[in-house]
């Protein structure tokens, strides 16, 4: 039986994204590459509202998060921690031999820029790592006010991590001072995973250029170089690239404030929905995020028999929280090709998969 997903990634593709990875190969070294590479550029960084050039990486956006701090880390990176994701990124930075300072929030709470500007003021650090959207608890962090703090430190390079917030909500990364601006196609795009797409600032590059171990495949330099001949450093996920062609034409048609405007309209209806059957939001609700509503389990109900009956008997799948939130939280999708249809059958299934899920012994 084939099912339909509203997790948090990766998430439903439309069949028009599907079809556009069958077009014939291309070799990644041909004029046809090229042309394919340079005709999405101007997109790409309009949605970046960027001047600097936007690099194609086949990889998870692991690897760009990884690659990052070897790029830009000479001395001391701060990482910016409230969920799995982003505490992740800490030991990540220490796997990649770097100092690296820990900034703790609670899961479910945002990043404080208070917080961040008394870690900088230390003048410790040339690098700061921060999660916009922790997926793990559906936390969204103000990244106007952590970059207005950020950019108080001209030495420090900031990465930040938009992979499930980048289309859901404008994130102007030239007007905010971001340095390397990165995302994931399973995400918000609507695409399958495999393809992490970047851009850097020329700030960014300058560091990177002093960095001796900074490696090859996800090298900055090397990006730049392949990207002034209109191609990427290494062979590259061609059928994803003509999918994000796709995606690119989709977004242009909808409008990217119609995007953003349904994005948060389907978001507000899932919140509502959950608040009125008597489930709370994870964090609290001024930090919720846009793409995904993470509620607390209030009610007790096994999330795990949820699901399988949502996926048995409706072709549907929610998530039933992540890590230490297992069973304790659930996730809710809104992101990428969801329309207030395709919301309120799934809420519609929900209210009858509901109804005959037991409640957990407390």
């Amino acid at each position: 039986m084939s099912y339909k997903l509203f997790i948090p990634g990766p998430i439903a593709v439309s069949e028009k994204t599907l079809r556009a990875m069958t077009q014939p190969m291309i070799g990644h070294r041909s004029p046809d590459f090229v042309k394919l590479y340079q005709s999405i550029q101007p997109d790409l960084q309009a949605l970046f509202y960027t001047k600097d050039p936007v690099y194609l990486s086949t990889s998870s956006a692991w690897g760009v998060m990884e690659g990052a701090l070897r790029n830009v880390v000479a001395k001391k990176v701060l990482n910016c921690m409230n969920g799995a994701f982003s505490d992740k990124w800490f030991d990540v930075a220490q796997r990649c031999g770097k100092v690296a300072g820990a900034l703790k929030s609670e899961w479910g709470q945002p990043v404080d820029p208070e917080a961040v500007r008394r870690e900088l003021a230390t003048g410790n650090y040339d690098a700061i790592t921060l999660i916009h959207n922790e997926t793990s608890t559906g936390t969204m962090s103000d990244i106007s006010a952590i970059m207005a703090v950020v950019r108080e430190f001209p030495d420090v390079i900031s990465i930040v991590d938009t992979v499930s917030s980048f289309s859901v909500v404008p994130i102007k990364k030239d007007e905010l001072g971001i340095d390397v601006l990165l995302t994931g196609s399973q995400k918000a795009l609507a695409m399958p995973p495999g393809l992490s797409i970047f851009s850097v600032s020329e700030r960014a590059r300058t560091r990177a250029a002093q960095q001796a171990d900074r490696g090859y495949y996800f090298d900055f330099l090397e990006f730049q170089k392949n990207h002034e001949n209109g191609m990427t450093p290494s062979t590259p996920v061609i059928p994803l690239i003509y999918a994000l062609q796709s995606k690119l034409e989709d977004i242009k048609a909808e409008g990217v404030e119609a995007r953003y405007a349904r994005h948060a309209r389907l978001n507000d209806t899932v919140r509502s929905w959950g608040l009125a059957k008597g489930f709370k939001l994870f964090p609290a609700e001024a930090n919720g995020s846009k793409s995904l509503n993470c509620f607390a389990n209030t009610l007790n109900v096994d999330l795990s028999a949820l699901n399988k009956t949502l996926k048995s008997k409706h072709g549907l799948v929610i998530d039933g929280g992540y890590g230490k939130l297992k069973g304790k939280t659930f996730r809710i999708s809104n992101m990428g090709d969801e329309t207030d249809e395709t919301i309120a059958e799934l809420l519609v299934a929900l209210d009858s998969a509901l109804e005959e899920t037991p409640k957990l012994a407390v």
